[in-house]
């Protein structure tokens, strides 16, 4: 299977490192800047799950020439609209698009332009960041990767990509019940980035505060009802899950929005939270905490939009 990973950051550049390192035929589609750390110092991958270091092939945005079986986006949804246009000419009639972006939004975008058949979901979890050195550090034991078909069925391309993905370094595996786990991420990560980012620490501090562990499981209760009115209700060890990640005494998990809020880098606040709480709303639910951080993400947004004074 000829793989096209849209990306090299720390999402894209793990996971396609991996496929490369068990012999998998990937391509990078990066962007020049990236392209020219990849071609001097290669991809480089600093994990408990074993360094890595290898010399991919790189194709830049804007000079794809080719048709590939898989495309996996693993952009930030504020990037979608050019990884669209970058990755079309690489989409021919048989193509499969993987995308790995956070929530449901970006999924409609993806339908409209490609067609719903030729689109899977996708998702995955692991603690990744892009080092200064343009490194990929791995900060955890997990790496899982799920996909499956919009309906569900089990098809000769979801076989395929189980195929591709048996014998990588990391659990990469097609889910029967790929929707429900898509919400199920959703409902962790919108709580987790809510708090973190709106009382900007990470989860130790905001528990070890006065209302802060009432704040998180708060949180959490209004994404879950939001999940529950659209059917998707995370399932009861999910959710036990959940709260204890949220409510770990000591713990250092912030949400990746959070790093990129202190890095004075763009947020996913429309994607990961706005399409949450317009969910819920256009079910009656009013989820006050969730409009709480976000407010405070678009003012965020604001001041990156304000000239700097020098």
């Amino acid at each position: 299977m000829n793989v096209l990973m849209l990306g090299a950051g720390a999402t894209g550049g793990y996971f396609g490192g991996r496929m490369l390192e068990a012999g998998r035929n990937v391509s990078f589609l990066v962007r020049e800047h990236r392209a020219a750390q990849l071609r001097g110092n290669g991809l480089v991958i600093r994990s408990p799950q074993g360094d890595l270091r290898l010399k991919p092939r790189v194709l830049i945005s804007g000079h794809v020439h080719e048709t590939f079986d898989l495309v996996i986006l693993s952009c930030k949804a504020y990037d979608l609209e050019s990884a669209i246009a970058a990755i079309t000419p690489a989409v021919g009639p048989e193509t499969a698009v993987l995308p790995l972006l956070n929530g449901l939004q970006h999924f409609e975008a993806l339908d409209a332009r490609f067609g719903a058949d030729r689109v899977l979901r996708g998702l995955c979890s692991i603690a990744v960041q892009l080092g200064k050195d343009g490194a990929i550090e791995h900060m955890s034991g997990m790496h899982a990767l799920r996909f499956g078909e919009a309906d569900e069925r089990r098809t000769p391309r979801v076989d395929a990509i189980d195929a591709l993905m048996t014998g990588c370094k990391f659990d990469g595996r097609s889910s029967a019940g790929i929707q429900q786990a898509l919400w199920e991420k959703w409902v962790m990560l919108a709580s987790l980035a809510a708090m973190t980012c709106l009382l900007r620490a990470n989860v130790g501090d905001i528990v070890a505060a006065a209302e802060g562990r009432q704040l998180m499981l708060d949180t959490l209760e209004e994404c879950i009802a939001i999940a529950s009115v659209h059917g998707h209700a995370p399932r009861p060890p999910v959710a036990d899950g959940v709260r204890a990640i949220l409510t770990e005494t000591g713990s250092r998990a912030k949400a990746s929005m959070l790093r990129d809020l202190e890095g004075g880098g763009k947020v996913e606040a429309d994607h990961i939270l706005g399409d949450l709480i317009t969910r819920g709303a256009a079910k009656g639910l009013t989820s006050p905490l969730l409009k709480a951080a976000y407010a405070s993400l678009k003012i965020y947004e604001l001041g990156l939009k304000r000239p700097r004074r020098g």
